[in-house]
């Protein structure tokens, strides 16, 4: 039998009235209150920093891989629609989805408003998925109709608020060429992302459409878009795509490409990590002060056991199974109060945000079952291992003296 465990078991119960009682309560509410902030902080922090990026993705891809020149407009060097790389891209280790797309600028104009754009041509091959999850009115455009190619465009709803469109509506775009040329354009769907450095530009529509306007043949694409199944391995995957790639091909990572964005989010892993130390330190300093008020309370109840030759390790043990006791409960009340203010959030999405300054609606969720049994476990440890420091006093505690304190 454990006798420190069975002695702790019949002394954690202090009456109600006491002081050490109170002091417990804080202990436990300290230790509740710190795991459900963890768990809070780390569910938004990483439906956050996912939210951004998939938005990114809608436009980036993790991987493009555009033809090697030193042109740095819109206009993009041609690159054959069928290559080595593109044809057998299911045989490279990580690579989820490879699609053929075609940029191309210009000027959307109705009666009253004009505002510049990039048509984002795009073919069969395109994955809508993610996309439509941005979407707010309307749908998708068909792209690469039977014969000749589809006028229908998808535009963002800053462009549409800005050129007074609406779903169905249709719109003139000039593009730059020498001379101009023109399309009539339809709206039929809008979409919103809340990044700005995409929602002011970029238009969707058909690839053959921009293939027509430069004179490409149907075998002719700007770049391919590249999709990794764990962005994790986005380095590893980026360099067996440059080794399947030609010597002309030029691949880019999505971090090289938006580094000011990535780098903003690597910035709130950082504050986030600040965070959380304090949260832990406040915590562990908060039990060690309330161990002690315990201990100090039941002085006289340590002389005795040293007078009838409990060991220190005995008595430590004791104190120390009082304090695991306390940061058990409040793991289980932490645990159930941050989980449950997740699934509120993340289902009834009662914090809503400012998508101008935010770039999204509302405070995300993302789960994370491994992140949270990690804090669980790395709470229970780092605590626990703080209890045994003010059980140190127990060894300088004479039992002479704590007996006479008890009279």
């Amino acid at each position: 039998m454990n006798t420190s465990l069975f002695i702790a078991r019949r002394i954690r119960h202090a009456p109600i009235a006491t002081f050490s009682a109170t002091v417990t309560k804080v202990g436990i509410a300290s230790i509740a209150i710190g795991l459900s902030v963890i768990i809070v902080a780390f569910s938004v922090l990483f439906g956050f920093k996912s939210t951004i990026q998939q938005k990114i993705f809608l436009f980036g891809s993790h991987i493009q891989v555009s033809k090697f020149s030193l042109n740095n407009s819109y206009e993009e060097t041609p690159l054959p629609a069928h290559t080595k790389l593109y044809d057998e891209a299911k045989q490279i280790k990580g690579l989820r989805h490879i699609q053929a797309v075609a940029m191309k600028a210009g000027i959307l104009q109705t009666t009253d408003e004009l505002s510049g754009a990039v048509l984002k041509g795009v073919g069969k091959d395109y994955d809508w998925q993610q996309f439509k999850e941005t979407l707010v009115e309307g749908k998708v455009p068909e792209v690469q109709p039977d014969s000749g190619y589809s006028t229908q465009i998808l535009i963002s709803r800053q462009m549409a608020t800005q050129l007074q469109l609406a779903v169905g509506g249709d719109v003139l775009m000039y593009f730059i060429d020498n001379p101009p040329r023109a399309r009539k354009l339809q709206v039929t769907g809008i979409y919103e992302t809340g990044l700005p450095e995409f929602d002011k530009t970029m238009v969707i529509g058909d690839i053959r459409m921009i293939q027509r306007l430069n004179n490409w043949g149907a075998d002719s694409v700007g770049s391919y878009e590249i999709f990794v199944n764990n962005f994790q391995q986005l380095d590893a995957v980026y360099k067996r795509v440059r080794e399947a790639a030609s010597p002309d091909m030029r691949p880019v990572r999505v971090t090289d490409n938006y580094r000011p964005l990535f780098e903003w989010l690597m910035l709130l892993d950082n504050n986030t990590a600040v965070f959380l130390t304090l949260i832990l330190f406040v915590a562990g300093f908060n039990m060690v002060s309330i161990l002690f008020v315990l201990m100090m309370e039941r002085t006289p109840m340590i002389g005795l056991f040293k007078a009838l030759g409990s060991s220190n390790a005995l008595i430590r043990g004791v104190f120390f199974y009082v304090g695991l006791n306390m940061v058990i409960k409040g793991l289980l009340i932490g645990n159930a109060v941050g989980i449950g203010l997740c699934l509120i959030q993340d289902k009834f999405r009662v914090i809503p945000l400012d998508p101008k300054n935010y770039y999204m609606n509302y405070v995300p969720i993302e789960w994370s079952i491994p992140v949270i049994v990690l804090a669980n476990v790395a709470s229970l440890a780092l605590i626990g291992l703080i209890l045994w420091l003010p059980t140190i006093v127990i060894t300088r505690i004479q039992p002479v003296k704590a007996l006479v304190f008890k009279k």
